[in-house]
């Protein structure tokens, strides 16, 4: 019982707060913020962006960037202060980064569940297909408005975040290029998108994704992980491109800051 108990505890605070390392003390870059009233959620949401240095005084079109947690005492100074620093050090090429502010983290992140317990977390969960479809019908076009974009767009994400990165690969693959996600929360419902891979990889499209993904020691993220990784290795198809990076010296509230670096450079690189 006990065991049960603290397991539960676990997933509460792993799903209700963000990324618990990424709060210390990051500065905020320079960056613009605006509000979108959105049918598809229901109600308005603030989005920051940050643009690379030298986005004004060029004309060039950039590729995206998005984030959930992206809200300015969430992740987004983290992420965006680490972009900065790859570019100046000519690591990756520069983007565009839109983070998404939370209202309510555990709502839009999740997917639907058939597991009781996990239904307890929040008052409402089961949310990401309605994120998912204001993401894609009305941020989208919101960005392209206004600011220079080319087509390419990657998505990071961490724990439930990092949950939302999965399930949209699955199900909704077209959306993105790249998928970063750190420690994603793959037991939700009873570990769903994993039971449910080699079925969601059969319908892929053809067109070339890219997904980067990590796993800490967290005993309820390890095996789940590290089943996937076996499932993308026994299916090898070529339009796919993973990296699976096994992470046991790292906790759940570190292994963000730890394997951002690495993740970025190889997801927007494109040189595996």
């Amino acid at each position: 019982m006990r065991f049960i108990y603290y397991n539960f505890l676990f997933i509460l605070v792993a799903l209700t707060s963000c990324s618990n390392a990424s709060q210390p003390n990051d500065p905020i870059p320079k960056h613009e913020t605006f509000k979108i009233q959105s049918k598809q959620v229901g109600e308005e949401r603030v989005i920051n962006v940050w643009t690379p240095e030298n986005y004004k005084a060029s004309k060039d079109s950039l590729p995206v960037m998005y984030m959930a947690d992206g809200g300015i005492k969430e992740d987004f100074p983290h992420i965006a202060n680490t972009l900065a620093k790859l570019i100046k050090q000519n690591k990756i090429k520069p983007l565009i980064l839109v983070g998404i502010e939370n209202t309510q983290r555990r709502r839009d992140l999740t997917g639907f569940t058939e597991v009781a317990k996990d239904k307890e977390i929040a008052p409402v969960v089961g949310g990401s297909d309605k994120f998912r479809a204001f993401i894609k019908n009305e941020l989208f076009p919101e960005i392209n408005r206004r600011y220079r974009t080319t087509t390419e767009k990657s998505i990071i994400g961490e724990s439930a975040s990092g949950l939302f990165v999965m399930e949209t690969f699955f199900l909704a693959p077209e959306m993105f290029d790249n998928y970063i996600a750190f420690d994603p929360s793959l037991w939700w419902n009873n570990h769903y998108l994993v039971r449910t891979a080699k079925e969601n990889l059969a319908s892929f499209p053809i067109t070339e994704k890219r997904i980067w993904f990590a796993g800490s020691n967290a005993e309820d993220i390890s095996p789940y992980t590290k089943q996937l990784a076996e499932i993308l290795k026994a299916e090898n198809r070529n339009n796919i491109k993973w990296k699976f990076s096994d992470e046991p010296k790292e906790k759940h509230t570190t292994i963000f800051r730890a394997t951002k670096v690495k993740a970025i450079i190889w997801a927007l690189n494109k040189t595996e």
